[in-house]
């Protein structure tokens, strides 16, 4: 009689440790597909593909390379929408910025039961993930990881694979699916454990082992949105707001609008996109930066604002620049404006 060659369904971040969750068990035998669920808030893919600086960096999705890799068949899940209550309403609370890390876990392992239910024909038998426990101060501590488990409804069907060792057995180790004894146990902050199996595995160009794949670990990022919230009142948010929270400066010289400020031309480029939808300043008589104002700007605003704009162009030093000012549904307003002094901007306007 043939033996039953098990199943795994793997979350896949695109970073080192789900890399090797997948090698490990793929070393046991086990069939693995991968899935990779897109709230609007990944690092990659964005920034690098916007800024001039980046431009010598690799253009790739970390998850779909290191499903390459592997080997691995992967699902990318648009849950964008789904995303928004995990992020408002966090049952466990926020981390050191707006990041609903534990919930995030949850969400995400939850919808990876739904999907091991949705295809049952495809006889997936457990999940796996890359966590290392006490990697991740808020989700991948000892006391919270069987929360997770319970949470989200996977319960002993979520295998750990690179600190199995560390808790307790699960079904696919119990019922000898996986040989535990091949796993592993790592734990805590250093990453040396996994770049020392990621040599083994002949894995050398692999995404930065110590860095976070979601914006909203970032302070400065988490201090944009938190600013986003409070000036329109709302909570709401769409993801064009979470994309142009990635993008330039942002300054806030009132409370009703802010300028979205183009650091270079790749981030120029990438605003241009949105003049059908937000008001565009820009320089004239210079070359400069293209910049959105999101809010609503008054017309005894405008000297301010093309006032700020002018600093940040090659007119800085000029005595006059002149400034264009376009709203979607209308012509330019051109004003010639005084550059203002970088000692002149409140540090306040800067989100």
């Amino acid at each position: 009689m043939a033996i039953k060659k098990h199943k795994a369904i793997a979350l896949i971040s695109g970073g080192l440790d789900s890399l090797l969750a997948v090698r490990v068990l793929q070393e046991q035998g086990i069939e693995v597909e991968g899935i990779n669920f897109y709230t609007g808030f990944c690092v990659e893919g964005h920034t690098h593909a916007i800024r001039n600086k980046d431009k010598d960096k690799e253009k790739r999705n970390n998850a779909l390379w290191s499903a390459e890799q592997l080997g691995i068949k992967l699902h990318i899940v648009d849950i964008i929408e789904e995303y928004k209550d995990v992020l408002l309403n966090p049952k466990h609370g926020y981390g050191q910025n707006i990041n609903p890390c534990l919930d995030c876990k949850t969400f995400m392992v939850s919808k990876a039961v739904e999907w091991i239910h949705e295809n049952r024909k495809d006889g997936f038998d457990f999940i796996i993930t890359g966590e290392v426990m006490g990697q991740r101060p808020m989700s991948q501590r000892k006391e919270v990881m069987p929360i997770v488990a319970e949470e989200s409804g996977a319960d002993d069907l979520l295998l750990r694979p690179l600190c199995a060792k560390n808790l307790a057995p699960t079904k696919p180790e119990r019922e000898g699916w996986v040989d535990r004894e091949r796993l592993f146990g790592f734990s805590g902050r250093s990453r040396k454990p996994q770049m020392a199996l990621a040599a083994e595995y002949g894995f050398e160009d692999y995404a930065s082992p110590a860095g976070g794949c979601c914006f909203l670990t970032d302070k400065s990022y988490s201090d944009k949105l938190v600013d986003l919230w409070d000036s329109r009142g709302s909570r709401e948010y769409e993801l064009d707001d979470i994309m142009l929270l990635k993008v330039g400066r942002h300054i806030r010289p009132k409370p009703e609008f802010k300028l979205i400020v183009s650091r270079d031309a790749g981030e120029g480029q990438f605003l241009t996109g949105y003049r059908n939808q937000y008001t565009t300043i820009e320089s004239v008589s210079h070359n400069g930066p293209l910049v959105l104002v999101d809010g609503k700007m008054e017309a005894a605003d405008m000297p301010l604002a093309a006032a700020i704009v002018a600093r940040y162009g090659q007119g800085r030093e000029a005595e006059k620049v002149e400034i264009a000012i376009t709203s979607p549904k209308a012509e330019p307003s051109n004003i010639w404006v005084q550059p203002m002094r970088v000692d002149a901007m409140p540090m306040e306007w800067h989100v």
